[in-house]
């Protein structure tokens, strides 16, 4: 079995001081707190020919349960919003593609489409917009809300913003902008298409005040596993950034969304998925071990019991946490996720404690420990498999796990052919080996002269 002529999509996913929940208190951990921590690492991704920096991002600090909120670094808290950092980012970098996450729960999209086109342009072709809903109950009060917003009309108008955006992007052709000085022409404007834009959730008339972005489209991300999420990702996403546990799993989701993509006249090249991988790597499998316990000894109660309110949208304070996981009502968080978590603690009889320990460092995502060739091994039989296309790289500790990972798997994986030595374009989207999209006003009047 093997995927002939292709390889191994990377992202470098940052997050404060490291994926694990402990990592925070990890002696070698960064603050990341600093312009320059976040430089050292996208530099350090660019350097080893990663496709992209992926930065995720909430609009709420967590604190329903104080006793856990301040005892864990991930709490929504962050010195720098990703399309700041991200421009930042663009300046010292030329090759690696820039990825940020942004919903469109509580987004404008005329804003959105702006903020975005501005960074391809700045990067000169490298942006990526993770497209997220937001499920967290404490942002909806920062938006006006009363209570969350629910799942389905979530996903309705993430549906209904999606098509606003890109239609935004296109309110320009390519070469709408002239600046013919000799004719005294700066812009043409038979190349200007006003969306006039009318539906549920959205009233907006365009066009664009920037012009069409570098790659045509910023790449669109997306992260959602749900079944709503799914048909957006087949209609809408470029790259799914999921969540699977086992190789069934993952084969089941790449096929299930692959699958869909025919009736929205898209072609199965035209999605990446990249699930996320927690890789703990020491040049034996003892030494792995060793810095998975080592994180894991500085993992506290509180924090395991609000990372699981977090994942599964419950409160179990109060429950024996050498108990089972109980029977869990439906939330209005992650359906996904709860579905997985849970029955991850079913499907290896996971206790309480168990669970949150289990999840401690990804999340519910893919957790790799091991040697370079055992990582590289489980690596590529996914992606032969047809379970991914390529992985979005979690570092257990910043910066010292990513560092790690390129040391050591990286190389491994170089040797089998799985990972490119050099980037193949200048754009996000050409080292990704997705099309550009084609300016849909200008697509319709060829449709229409035909």
């Amino acid at each position: 079995m093997g995927r002939p002529g292709e390889r191994i999509r990377l992202g470098a996913f940052h997050y404060i001081s490291g994926h694990h929940i402990a990592a925070w208190r990890h002696p070698a951990a960064a603050r990341d707190d600093r312009l320059e921590d976040y430089v050292r690492f996208a530099q350090a991704a660019e350097a080893a020919r990663f496709d992209a920096v992926f930065l995720a991002d909430s609009v709420d600090v967590r604190l329903l349960h104080p006793d856990g909120a301040a005892r864990k670094a991930h709490t929504g808290i962050t010195p720098f919003e990703p399309l700041t950092i991200l421009s930042a980012l663009a300046a010292v970098t030329s090759r690696i593609g820039l990825i940020g996450t942004a919903s469109t729960t509580f987004s404008d999209p005329f804003n959105l489409a702006r903020q975005f086109a501005s960074l391809d342009h700045i990067s000169g072709g490298r942006a990526g917009w993770n497209l997220v809903t937001s499920n967290d109950p404490e942002a909806a009060l920062n938006f006006g809300h009363a209570a969350p917003v629910p799942h389905a009309r979530r996903y309705q108008r993430a549906e209904e913003f999606a098509d606003v955006v890109r239609g935004l992007w296109d309110s320009f052709g390519d070469d709408a902008f002239p600046r013919d000085r000799e004719s005294g022409v700066y812009v043409d404007l038979e190349q200007m298409h006003v969306l006039d834009h009318a539906g549920a959730h959205f009233r907006v008339r365009g066009p664009l005040n920037v012009p069409r972005p570098p790659q045509g489209h910023p790449v669109i991300v997306q992260a959602g596993s749900s079944e709503p999420g799914r048909e957006l990702a087949a209609r809408t996403a470029e790259v799914i950034f999921t969540a699977q546990q086992t190789l069934s799993e993952a084969q089941a989701f790449y096929a299930d969304v692959k699958g869909r993509l025919a009736r929205y006249g898209r072609a199965a090249e035209d999605l990446k998925i990249m699930p996320g991988v927690f890789p703990v790597v020491g040049r034996t499998r003892a030494e792995a071990q060793a810095k998975f316990d080592e994180l894991q000894a500085l993992l506290q109660p509180e924090v395991g019991f609000e990372l699981l309110r977090v994942q599964l949208g419950v409160d179990l304070r109060g429950s024996d946490p050498d108990g089972p996981l109980p029977e869990l009502p439906p939330t209005l968080a992650s359906q996904s996720r709860q579905v997985l978590v849970a029955e991850l603690a079913r499907r290896e009889n996971l206790s309480i404690r168990q669970l949150y320990e289990r999840i401690a460092g990804a999340r519910g995502h893919w957790q790799l420990v091991g040697t370079a060739a055992d990582i590289a091994d489980q690596l590529e039989e996914r992606f032969v498999s047809y379970g991914a296309d390529g992985f979005n790289v979690m570092a257990p500790v910043l910066p010292g796990g990513l560092f790690d990972f390129i040391e050591l798997v990286l190389p491994e994986l170089r040797r089998r052919g799985l990972f490119r030595t050099e980037y193949e374009g200048q754009t996000l989207r050409e080292n990704l080996g997705l099309k550009r999209p084609q300016n849909q006003f200008v697509r319709s009047r060829r449709q229409a002269a035909e």
